[in-house]
C-alpha cells in the first residue's frame, strides 16, 4: 500500500519512479517474440521425441 507523504502549497510534489510503468510500453513487442521463440522450442522438442 502506499503511504503518500503530505505536500506542502509552496514545494513541489515528488514523483515516484515505477519500474513496471517504465517496460509497459515494450510488451506488444516483448510478448510475440517470446511466444515464438517458446513455440519453435517446444516444436523441435516434440520432432526430437518422435
Amino acid at each position: 500500500m502506499s503511504n503518500p507523504t503530505p505536500v506542502q502549497p509552496g514545494q513541489d510534489a515528488v514523483v515516484e519512479h515505477d519500474a513496471v510503468e517504465s517496460i509497459v510500453h515494450l510488451m506488444p513487442l516483448v510478448l510475440p517474440i517470446v511466444g515464438g521463440v517458446l513455440m519453435l522450442l517446444l516444436a523441435s522438442i516434440a520432432v526430437y521425441m518422435a
